[in-house]
């Protein structure tokens, strides 16, 4: 049952790594690698499991304190650069 969730999870990975590369906008994108991320987390947990090591658990959840963190620091940027792509220029006056 594992390996076929491991399976599962690939295959998902897959997808958004497509929508990664193709998405339209850049929150889709954040999005998309965001869920990659957490993917990410739960096929280390399931081939923790499979292989009898439990203790990848740890590794999971340290890998999704970094992805989380990773997340928040890119939105800030993209939140930062659109404010000053969108700040009114002195040439505007």
């Amino acid at each position: 049952m594992f390996a076929a969730a491991a399976i599962g999870i690939l295959v998902v990975m897959g997808l958004a790594l497509v929508r990664a590369f193709l998405g339209p906008t850049v929150c889709d994108r954040i999005l998309a690698v965001n869920m990659l991320g957490t993917k990410t987390v739960l096929l280390i947990a399931v081939l923790g499991f499979l292989g009898g090591r439990p203790d990848f658990l740890d590794i999971a959840i340290a890998y999704a304190l970094i992805n989380f963190i990773g997340v928040i620091a890119v939105l800030k940027f993209v939140e930062r650069i659109g404010d000053s792509r969108s700040a009114p220029r002195p040439e505007d006056f």
